[in-house]
C-alpha cells in the first residue's frame, strides 16, 4: 500500500465530515450519548477493523470515543485509511 502525499490527503478529506489529518495520521472524534452507545459503536467497528485487517488507534472515555488512522506498515495514510475512516462514518451514521 503505497503512502499518500499530503496534498492527497488534504483533496480527499474535503469529501469527509469531521476528519482531519495532523502528524501522518487522520484523525476524528465522536461525543456519543453515553459509555453503553460509545462502547456498542467500538464493538461494531472492531468487527470491521478485523474483516479489514486493518486496525485504528482509540480512546474511549465514557460517551467520547477519538480514532486515529494511519498505515503503520507505508508510514503514514493510505487508501485503506480513507475506506476504513468511510465505513466508520457509516457505522457512526
Amino acid at each position: 500500500m503505497k503512502k499518500l502525499t499530503e496534498e492527497q490527503i488534504n483533496e480527499r478529506l474535503e469529501e469527509m465530515e469531521g476528519w482531519e489529518y495532523a502528524d501522518g495520521a487522520i484523525h476524528t472524534a465522536f461525543e456519543l450519548e453515553n459509555f453503553k452507545e460509545a462502547f456498542t459503536v467500538m464493538t461494531r467497528i472492531a468487527f470491521e477493523a478485523e474483516r479489514l485487517n486493518h486496525h485504528p488507534e482509540w480512546t474511549n472515555v465514557y460517551n467520547k470515543l477519538e480514532i486515529t488512522l494511519s498505515t503503520h506498515d507505508a508510514g503514514g495514510v493510505t487508501d485503506n485509511d480513507f475506506e476504513f475512516a468511510s465505513v466508520i462514518d457509516e457505522l457512526i451514521g
